[in-house]
């Protein structure tokens, strides 16, 4: 062996894993040393994923977790500072790497499964913005959810879009005036998060939240998860005739049918996912 193959550098793990857990795909945020920090690889990784998923049927439902202490830190503000010395600053890097991070949280909501945060420590700003973007989440009682992007001259406005979408407004503001953390009991009482857990037990409990989800039509999940995001942006009256419009649509499915027919006969349904 060369002295310079035995000097060649170890190869680097990947930045996200991905498992199937039965039908639920685990997606693994792994920069434990970088705090999980969403870069522009890890953003990609993300989107990538979650695109690959969309049309896998043997995929019923997603879970987001990470390794190490943190959830996510948010931005990989070592990677957006190197750029300021761009001929431009780094404004059309800034512009590219925000578009990409909220593309890729939009691809969350659309994603015609449900999806489920296990976070396990600090989720801060963009990190904070993940678990809100997912349909579901569970959190250690360790765990720990910040917007303190004020308190280095950087409002956390991405991610007020989806902390405005969970919380009330009182709670978002103080969260993004102040940066201070609130605890996973104070996350739950305002509806960032489901449920909080023991520390250690969370990636197992969002696990078994996704698999609950799971059993139920494919068809059905899908349908509701797009008419929750849609309705929710219009107005009452809007919001009402899309839902019966959603419902009509509903009634006339086959396990729709099938599930109503089990009802009445006392059964289990058995559905066909259309």
């Amino acid at each position: 062996m060369s002295a310079q193959t035995a000097r060649a550098p170890a190869p680097q793990p990947p930045i996200l894993l991905r498992e199937k857990v039965g039908s639920i795909a685990v997606l693994t945020l792994n920069r434990p040393a970088a705090r999980n920090s969403l870069s522009e690889g890890l953003i990609a990784a993300l989107h990538g994923a979650l695109k690959d998923i969309h049309d896998d049927t043997s995929i019923r439902a997603v879970v987001i977790a990470a390794n190490g202490p943190a959830f996510s830190a948010g931005h990989d503000m070592k990677e957006l500072t190197a750029r300021r010395s761009d001929a431009d600053r780094g404004r059309a890097y800034f512009a590219e790497i925000m578009n990409a991070c909220s593309a890729m949280m939009q691809a969350i909501v659309h994603l015609p499964k449900p999806v489920v945060a296990a976070v396990q420590g600090i989720a801060t700003a963009a990190g904070c913005q993940l678990v809100a973007s997912c349909d579901l989440a569970v959190a250690s009682e360790a765990a720990g959810f910040a917007t303190p992007g004020v308190d280095i001259g950087l409002f956390c406005s991405t991610p007020m879009v989806a902390l405005s979408r969970n919380v009330p407004r009182k709670q978002a503001m103080e969260m993004l005036l102040t940066g201070e953390p609130v605890s996973a009991a104070t996350a739950k009482d305002i509806g960032l998060v489901n449920r909080v857990v023991a520390a250690g037990t969370e990636r197992d409990a969002a696990i078994a939240l996704a698999q609950q989800v799971a059993l139920k039509s494919a068809y059905t999940v899908k349908l509701g998860k797009e008419a929750f995001y849609r309705q929710a942006e219009m107005s009452l009256a809007d919001a009402y005739r899309y839902a019966a419009e959603v419902m009509t649509e509903n009634m006339m499915a086959r396990d729709a049918e099938e599930g109503i027919g089990a009802f009445i006969e006392k059964r289990e349904p058995k559905w066909q996912d259309k």
